[in-house]
């Protein structure tokens, strides 16, 4: 796993644990706040149930994304390491969560108590994804955000098709790395409907497996302590 770049393991973990939330807690994204906001609009208009889960999921996942990095900052003064600890919550997290699930799954009232706490737990852990995706592996494509990231894929490669030289080279050289970027997470997104069609309830051990093999992955920032 030594070989395996960390931002691989993240979009790979991200695809796999939006879809599997989606699909097991009545359409809950963990990882995608555009989309709640969207489901939200949809569950209030057409009257359908859970609404709570997804007004909840921004404000849980703004809070842990704010104290996760109040803590870097503080980690960072001591000098201390600050990426694999916080990789070490979020593996707590998804621990967390797939005995919730073992214990509590499946989750067929989306606003009922184990709904809720299996979501928001799912949220919290997908928040420090984002944020120490987003200050640690900044030069690595987001393992979340496939939107941003396809769009600047087809600017890459319009780029590489009307231009040459060191601009056309950047590009599409930054198009393939986004591009594997887009393939992980589309492959994690299969992979979760699968293992939840075959399992609703063993689906949610994945994640933490991933989880436990990023502390072996490759990390391609000198800031990856």
């Amino acid at each position: 796993m030594k070989g395996i770049p960390l931002s691989i393991l993240l979009s790979l973990n991200g695809g796999y644990v939006d879809t599997v939330g989606f699909l097991a807690l009545q359409g809950l994204f963990t990882a995608h706040v555009t989309g709640n906001f969207v489901t939200l609009g949809a569950a209030v208009a057409m009257g359908t149930a859970g609404a709570l889960p997804k007004l909840l999921a921004l404000p849980v996942f703004c809070v842990v994304v704010l104290l996760s990095r109040i803590v870097s900052i503080q980690l960072q003064r001591a000098g201390w390491p600050v990426l694999r600890p916080l990789l070490a919550v979020k593996l707590i997290l998804l621990i967390a969560a797939a005995a919730f699930a073992i214990v509590h799954g499946g989750f067929a009232d989306a606003n009922s108590g184990a709904a809720l706490a299996m979501g928001m737990t799912l949220v919290a852990a997908m928040a420090i994804q984002n944020g120490l995706h987003r200050v640690h592996l900044s030069k690595s494509p987001p393992s979340t955000l496939m939107t941003g990231t396809t769009t600047q894929i087809m600017l890459d490669l319009a780029e590489v098709l009307v231009t040459r030289g060191e601009s056309a080279a950047t590009a599409l050289k930054r198009s393939k790395r986004m591009a594997l970027s887009v393939l992980t997470f589309a492959f994690g997104c299969a992979a979760a409907a699968v293992a939840f069609i075959l399992s609703p309830v063993w689906c949610f051990v994945v994640p933490a497996v991933l989880g436990a093999l990023m502390f072996v992955a490759k990390i391609e920032t000198p800031e990856g302590d």
